[in-house]
């Protein structure tokens, strides 16, 4: 049992030299898919906010206006 031991502890030295402990071109390319899911995300929320704010906008102007109409007919049917 120890020379199987000895051996699976051997093979699994030799099995790290040889990968030399990382893989540059995966750490590479992991990134890159990274940034450009990050690149994407960004640039649809920032279209979703642009999104909303436009069309808070429009319906506060709408409300405003609604409400400028009420008080003008509040203000002819005192006088």
């Amino acid at each position: 049992m120890k020379k199987l031991l000895f051996v699976a502890v051997l093979g699994l030295g030799l099995s790290f030299a040889a990968c030399g402990g990382a893989n540059s071109d995966a750490s590479a390319s992991a990134d890159s898919l990274a940034n450009a899911t990050t690149e994407s995300i960004d640039s649809t929320a920032n279209a979703a906010v642009d999104s909303v704010n436009a069309t808070a906008d429009s319906a506060k102007a709408d409300v405003n206006a609604a409400a400028d109409s009420v008080k003008a007919a509040a203000d002819a049917a005192t006088k």
